[in-house]
């Protein structure tokens, strides 16, 4: 977020890839490996998820979940995997711990490993997420709702994941602004309660405009 006089610049964000090298076959393996891994590693394969199926939405919202499912057949974990919550973990570190406790509690009540057959095994990757500028500044809520309709939508992950995340910010980038730079705390709070994991990122843009559309109704023509 860039905050200057009450203004809000968009950035749209790229994500530069790195393979880690290490890959699992089974869930034995893939809890081992997911104990050892950098931490940019689970975000990746959770949070980022998302900045690459951004118009898609999916059964399985992480990685983990997905491979699980889809590639080694086992839909009762991926079905676990799939409902836990990366925002409802204060760092990347309990959300570890709560992936290893599903998929290691899940293991306990098996007497044989699940494994790949016939799909593909599961390879770990990290990221580093690279800042875009998109040239969108604005200063009023009503620019800033005509903004998020079109600005590109890596550009809504940075502002929403991103901020929240990698930038240990307690809130996103535009509920922050709304509170701070226009002196919103109803329409901040609203949009911060928007739950970012349900659905692809441009249900969370199409919900983020709902919510300024409701509130601009409320107000008098030239208040915002």
């Amino acid at each position: 977020m860039d905050v200057t006089e009450h203004s809000f610049r968009f950035i749209g964000c790229s994500e530069l890839r790195e393979i880690l090298g290490k890959e699992a076959e089974d869930e034995k393996r893939l809890v081992e490996l997911i104990e050892e891994v950098p931490l940019d590693s689970i975000y990746f394969h959770t949070h980022s998820y998302f900045l690459r199926h951004s118009y898609v939405e999916r059964v399985y919202p992480n990685d983990f979940a997905q491979w699980v499912a889809m590639e080694v057949r086992d839909h009762v974990l991926g079905e676990r995997l799939a409902v836990v919550d990366p925002f409802a973990y204060g760092n990347l570190e309990a959300l570890r711990d709560e992936l290893i406790s599903v998929i290691d509690d899940h293991l306990s009540r098996t007497s044989i490993v699940p494994r790949v057959i016939f799909g593909a095994p599961f390879h770990f990757n990290q990221s580093r997420i690279l800042e875009v500028p998109t040239g969108l500044e604005v200063t009023t809520l009503r620019a800033f709702r005509r903004a998020l309709a079109e600005v590109e939508v890596s550009a809504i992950y940075y502002h929403v994941f991103e901020a929240r995340h990698r930038l240990a910010r307690a809130e996103n980038d535009f509920s922050a602004w709304v509170r701070e730079g226009l002196g919103l705390p109803d329409l901040a709070q609203k949009l911060q309660s928007i739950n970012p994991y349900v659905g692809s990122l441009e249900r969370l843009r199409s919900a983020l405009i709902t919510a300024c559309d409701e509130f601009l109704a409320q107000e008098p023509a030239g208040r915002a």
